[in-house]
């Protein structure tokens, strides 16, 4: 505001009253710019000024109009009109345009006339004390918004890289039970590579092959806290070994459970072992019950069991198996699911360690299907 000076326009087209109110306000300490009509005023007026003294009677643009000028800027300089006996419709028709004040011309109280000077000046400090105030407090909320949102990319890569990291120590611990029994070795990589084909043979979304990548890694991360040997011996199990098997689901989605960004694998997880018909395990859910993505691990995870040697049977080609799931469908396997399997598995070209020759990883890496 110009260094702290108090800058007041008067606008009056009776020269010698506006010359003498110029000088009284000059000898106040004010710096003081002086017009003659209206149009002058909008032409000199800019948000430096503190306050403005406005004749009413004024040829061209009178005061009233002015003063609707003023308005529109919106620069809230407080407004006194300069006024002879004026009636009460003038006084009614000054204040609904948001006059501050009024004053009386000649001019003959100067206490009184400077008291409303510097009650109109401290309302325009007000006013622009209020509006710094907005300004820096807007200013505030951006730089706020800013780190919030940097604060916020952070926590996102961090919960993105603790995520990784928990799904990575998980596979590393899954390879490593595999690994102590030959015939499973590999078991969840294959289903993996499978379930991934059959989804993205099905059209599912980018969210849904990811959590259907990392249900298929894990789907049997309960046999972890199993005893093995029980896989491992020869012939067909007991009654007892199949019921402690059969925990495994169960055993795998309790694991799961503490980690919340996978509350949809864990479903997954615990019904991968479930029937359309009702007559699996461990919930006797139906199909209406099972989603497509559970659906999914329960086909490939047979497939990839049937044709996977044991000790106490002889693994299926390929042919076989496929004959098998579409004996199966309707009963143990949805049929949708089934069909489009069987379709796409032809294409699916298997090389001596049980995986596609061209990995199926590459391509959906390369579609950004995979995180």
């Amino acid at each position: 505001m110009n260094n702290g000076i108090t800058k007041i326009l008067i606008a009056d087209d009776d020269s010698m009253v506006r010359t003498t109110v110029g000088k009284i306000l000059e000898m106040f300490g004010y710096q003081v710019e002086l017009v003659s009509s209206g149009k002058e005023v909008m032409a000199e007026v800019n948000d430096s000024y503190h306050v403005i003294l406005l004749d009413i009677t004024m040829p061209g643009m009178d005061g009233f109009e002015t003063m609707r000028q003023l308005n529109r800027l919106a620069f809230d300089i407080p407004v006194l009109f300069l006024t002879g006996a004026g009636s009460m419709d003038t006084v009614v028709k000054a204040i609904n345009l948001g006059a501050y004040d009024f004053l009386t011309k000649p001019i003959e109280d100067l206490e009184i006339f400077n008291a409303k000077i510097k009650k109109a000046i401290e309302k325009r400090m007000y006013v622009l004390k209020e509006r710094k105030y907005k300004v820096a407090l807007e200013d505030d909320i951006q730089e706020k918004a800013k780190q919030l949102e940097s604060q916020n990319k952070l926590l996102f890569t961090y919960s993105n890289s603790l995520e990784n990291a928990t799904v990575q120590l998980m596979a590393s611990l899954q390879n490593a039970m595999e690994e102590k029994d030959y015939y499973t070795a590999g078991h969840t990589k294959r289903v993996t590579e499978y379930a991934l084909m059959l989804g993205m043979a099905m059209g599912l979304s980018e969210s849904d092959i990811v959590i259907l990548r990392r249900s298929a890694q894990f789907h049997d991360i309960g046999k972890l806290v199993i005893d093995l040997s029980c896989i491992q011996k020869p012939g067909k199990l007991t009654e007892d070994e199949w019921l402690l098997i059969r925990k495994h689901p169960t055993v795998g989605a309790n694991i799961i459970q503490p980690l919340g960004f996978m509350s949809k694998e864990q479903f997954i997880i615990r019904h991968h072992h479930e029937r359309v018909d009702g007559k699996g395990y461990p919930s006797g859910l139906t199909g209406d019950e099972l989603d497509e993505l559970t659906k999914i691990i329960t086909v490939v995870d047979s497939f990839d069991a049937m044709t996977s040697r044991r000790n106490y049977r002889k693994n299926k080609v390929m042919e076989d198996a496929v004959e098998e799931l579409y004996n199966c469908r309707g009963t143990q396997f949805d049929e949708q699911t089934v069909d489009i399997f069987a379709r796409t598995i032809v294409d699916f070209k298997p090389v001596k360690n049980g995986f596609s020759g061209e990995p199926l990883e590459k391509l959906y890496e390369q579609q950004n299907m995979l995180k």
